[in-house]
């Protein structure tokens, strides 16, 4: 029987998963609680990153592989738009330590968690704690992630960033590696471009998850380029995930 509801409005979570009958039930799992709604579903990540944008979800449940634009090339898009946690059958220690380095704030492996674990860790992350299965807590704690037991699981481990001020994690250091506007002077649609251009999505795709004209998107483009000193979408990319200039190391 469902649990009650919150006082509030509903959690609301992007689920985005290539598999459509993985997404089936995890939507059915997650509207199952009256405080939780799926807000949207992608199968790919170019598609997770237009959800976001429109739908602005609280939390933001990832799969690494997927066919297109997969989970780590989007990912520091989405991070910038929403708490993403990694849902994912991929529990490789590069893998995992490549999703935090690019903003994820929990991952889990399927078959390491119960339903009600999911539940409790999706609602952990919009509180600003995020969870890590039994694969993944070696790998937080070598990137300097403190942990402990929690409290209403057996298997999960719930991880709190090492920082002073009660801020929710995907806003720390550890977790935030790209840069944001006030860097660079970018208006806020600008931002919006450069990361759905981040997530690989092309110039026609742009102007339709923006509702604006591919005239307009070429000309945010050339602005962005000016100021981020690039000359092409490929160095622009790099700048902005942080990948030159003193960003995250692969």
């Amino acid at each position: 029987m469902p649990d009650q509801a919150l006082p509030g409005p509903p959690l609301r979570v992007l689920v985005a998963d290539d598999n459509p009958v993985v997404r089936a039930g995890l939507a059915a799992l997650l509207n199952a609680h009256p405080d939780i709604r799926v807000a949207a579903q992608a199968s790919d990540g170019a598609e997770a990153v237009a959800a976001a944008t429109c739908q602005r979800p609280d939390v933001i449940l990832l799969d690494v592989r997927m066919p297109g634009t997969d989970g780590l090339t989007a990912l520091p898009a989405l991070a910038r738009l929403a708490p993403v946690m990694m849902l994912t059958y991929s529990r490789e220690p590069e893998v995992v330590a490549e999703a935090l380095r690019r903003g994820a704030v929990g991952y889990l492996v399927h078959g390491e968690f119960t339903a009600d674990e999911l539940i409790t860790a999706v609602r952990d992350v919009r509180d600003g704690t995020a969870a890590f299965t039994s694969s993944a807590v070696d790998v937080s704690d070598s990137l300097g992630v403190s942990y402990e037991p929690n409290q209403n699981s057996s298997h999960l481990q719930s991880v709190v960033a090492q920082s002073s001020k009660a801020r929710p994690i995907y806003a720390t250091g550890l977790h935030r590696r790209g840069h944001n506007r006030l860097d660079h002077d970018l208006s806020s649609r600008e931002v919006e471009v450069m990361d759905l251009i981040a997530a690989g999505m092309s110039n026609q795709q742009i102007a339709a998850t923006c509702f604006i004209s591919e005239k307009t998107v070429k000309n945010h483009i050339n602005r962005i380029f000016a100021k981020l000193h690039s000359s092409s979408r490929s160095e622009a990319i790099a700048y902005w995930l942080g990948t030159a200039h003193g960003g995250w190391n692969r």
